[in-house]
């Protein structure tokens, strides 16, 4: 069955703050390499996640220029995507693990732009649609896609707010052992779990570090002590479509 393209009211590029805000549009078969094995997303994900924690994000729009892209290209080198054929001649269906939106204060005039992934909701849409049980939320709240599972019906993207999951249309190459990737199946952040399990930080912080910016916060969020509990203890912040009350991990300052 082909479902129809999801068609959004407005591109994120020509959003203003609130409705992007308001609105979140922000928002088979496998075919796998030699060595690939899409295991690393089914129960041995689940099992080295740790119930006691909600890893999580906090994203200081002002510390994060407009023509910076380091997040996005270190995404792509860690996860092995952005390369696929189809994207060249389809840009709309490239894959988007994390992407750069620009938004516009109407009242003021104010130009920023933010990084966007999957918020790895408290209560994602995305698992509560999917017929096989292939999305889900581990103990520790990062949201996934297992690969084995997943029939590629769709069903997460269209009820995904943030549009943070993409479709892989084609056969893929340069595919990571930590990241498998498959024909027919849908994909999205994920906030580069396998560093996360041995102890490190998603790619994309790393990298925002490494720029000097240091937009990009990681953490515990339920560890008072952390870092980050203590960031959004002492600033406001917003998530976007907290409307929704799905409670995403990922939150964002000064936007």
């Amino acid at each position: 069955m082909i479902l129809p393209a999801l068609n959004f009211p407005k591109k994120p590029a020509d959003m203003n703050r609130r409705d992007f805000l308001k609105s979140g549009g922000a928002v088979a078969t496998l075919a796998l390499a030699p060595g690939v094995t899409l295991m690393a997303f089914g129960g041995q994900a689940s099992a080295a996640a740790d119930p006691g924690k909600r890893w999580g994000l906090l994203i200081d729009v002002n510390k994060c220029p407009s023509d910076c892209s380091a997040c996005v290209s270190a995404c792509k080198v860690e996860n092995g995507w952005g390369n696929d054929k189809h994207a060249a001649d389809h840009p709309e269906a490239a894959p988007q693990w994390i992407r750069k939106v620009s938004l516009t204060d109407k009242s003021t005039g104010r130009e920023f732009a933010l990084p966007v992934m999957c918020q790895h909701c408290e209560n994602p849409p995305c698992v509560d649609v999917c017929p096989t049980n292939a999305s889900f939320k581990r103990p520790d709240g990062i949201v996934l896609v297992d690969k084995h599972r997943c029939i590629g019906c769709r069903y997460c993207m269209m009820a995904c707010p943030y549009k943070a999951r993409s479709f892989v249309h084609e056969d893929v190459t340069d595919q990571k052992t930590h990241a498998p990737r498959g024909k027919g199946t849908v994909e999205s952040c994920t906030l580069c779990v396998h560093r996360v399990d041995a102890g490190g930080a998603p790619a994309c912080v790393e990298a925002c570090n490494t720029t000097g910016n240091a937009a990009m916060l990681f953490g515990d969020l339920n560890d008072p002590d952390s870092e980050i509990a203590q960031a959004l203890k002492a600033y406001p912040s917003v998530a976007i479509r907290d409307d929704l009350g799905l409670n995403p991990g990922v939150r964002y300052s000064n936007l």
